[in-house]
Formats: structure tokens, C-alpha cells, sequence
């Protein structure tokens, strides 16, 4: 398999979608920056996965990421994050979304299922990403993270050396 046929556009989104779900696969998505590829990230995303049958990935634009995480990141840029969440086997999708919120993502994609880290509850989460969700059908959980394990972290490491 080519693993950049995963890469999905604006154009493309809505028909893959569709077709997962005229084949009644349960959509699941989750969305992040995925700046530094860690074990975090790919136990997340294996346990994302493992709530349906195929697993979107958002992944937040070069400007939104500046948005959220300031001037000096991302590290990687978006077109290699997303190239390398496409190659992992977990994921089923990868679409790259500009704004620093989810929601017009979330809106267009229509997940059965919205997956977030265990760091937000239903009240912390973005309410407009929820309502967008929760709109069109679907359910939100929430999966803890791995202990230790992040990018801000590592790149703290890497800064001291």
C-alpha cells in the first residue's frame, strides 16, 4: 500500500467518508499537532484506532500549530507529520486542518467517534468542537495518556544537551 494515498484534501474528505460509511464502518477521529512522533502519540493512536473500525487523524497546520504552541514550533513540518502518520498502520486517514481549532474539521468529517487525550473532560474540551460532534451523531471519549510521555518534554531534553 501506498501510504500517501491516506493524505486527504478538502475535495476528497466528504467521498471518504461516505464510503466508510455506506460500508458501516465506524468512523473514529482525532485530531493534534503530532509534532515529534513519540510512544505517546502511537499508543494513543493504536487505542483511538481500536475504538471502531477505520481512524481519521486532524492534524493542525504549520500556522495553527504556531497558534497553539508558539513561534518556534512545529519542529516537522505539516506535510512530514502527516506523511509519517499516514505510513503507521493504526491510521486509516490523515487530513491537515488550518484553523487552530477542530471544528470545521469535526463538522465535515462526521465521526462516530471523536477521540481526545486524557487531559480534557467533556467540560474542558473545546465546546464548539464538542457540539460539532456530538451534532452529527456522534460520541466523544476520552483515552489517557502515556505517563511521561511528550513533545514538549523531548524537545526539553534535547535543549539541555
Amino acid at each position: 500500500m501506498d501510504f500517501r494515498k491516506k493524505l486527504l484534501s478538502e475535495s476528497t474528505l466528504a467521498a471518504w467518508r461516505d464510503e466508510h460509511r455506506k460500508a458501516g464502518r465506524r468512523l473514529v477521529v482525532t485530531n493534534g499537532c503530532f509534532d515529534l512522533l513519540h510512544l505517546g502519540h502511537v499508543t494513543y493512536l493504536e487505542s483511538a484506532r481500536n475504538q471502531g473500525d477505520a481512524l481519521l487523524v486532524g492534524v493542525n497546520s504549520d500556522d495553527a500549530v504556531r497558534q497553539l504552541k508558539g513561534p518556534q514550533r512545529p519542529v516537522t513540518p505539516e506535510e512530514d507529520r502527516a506523511l509519517v502518520l499516514a505510513a503507521l498502520q493504526s491510521v486509516d486517514g490523515v487530513f491537515v486542518f488550518r484553523s487552530a481549532t477542530a471544528t470545521a474539521f469535526l463538522a465535515a468529517a462526521r465521526p462516530d467517534i471523536y477521540v481526545k487525550g486524557g487531559d480534557y473532560t467533556l467540560e474542558t474540551l473545546n465546546q464548539e468542537e464538542r457540539k460539532a460532534v456530538e451534532s452529527g451523531g456522534g460520541r466523544i471519549v476520552l483515552i489517557p495518556f502515556v505517563a511521561g510521555r511528550s513533545t514538549t518534554g523531548t524537545l526539553a531534553k534535547i535543549l539541555k544537551l
